[in-house]
Parts: C-alpha cells; sequence; structure tokens
C-alpha cells in the first residue's frame, strides 16, 4: 500500500465590503470557494451588536437598516 502525502491549501479574503474562503483541491487541481451557512460563496464583512447577540455576515448586514448605530459594514 502506497502512503499518500495530501497537502491542503486555504486562502482566505478578508476584504473591506465581503470576505471568502476557498480551498485547493489537489486531486482535481482547482480551487472550491466554501459556501456559508447561507449558501452564499461571498459573506458580507459586518459585524452587529444587539442587546442580547452578536451577528455577523448576512444576519448582520439584513439587521443594518434597523439597527445602524451599532452595525459595521464596509461601503
Amino acid at each position: 500500500m502506497t502512503k499518500q502525502n495530501k497537502e491542503w491549501a486555504i486562502g482566505i479574503d478578508l476584504g473591506t465590503t465581503y470576505s471568502c474562503i476557498a480551498v485547493w483541491k489537489e486531486q482535481q487541481y482547482r480551487v472550491e470557494i466554501i459556501h456559508n451557512d447561507q449558501g452564499n460563496r461571498i459573506t458580507p464583512s459586518c459585524v452587529s451588536f444587539t442587546e442580547n447577540q452578536r451577528l455577523i455576515g448576512d444576519a448582520a448586514k439584513n439587521l443594518s437598516s434597523i439597527n445602524p448605530t451599532n452595525t459595521v459594514f464596509g461601503n
């Protein structure tokens, strides 16, 4: 049995407006972008704070119109 050496490469783009994570798939010679919990390939670089919780990404951006004072989002 042959021992295989599996190497992984992960790229993280922390953008001012949107962020993205990708992984290099060695056996397929391609990059795959990882989807977030909403199924999107990019995630808003956004944080929103309420009295009870801290929201990030899509949830924070969706709350920005009703909670603009406590929401940070790069435009």
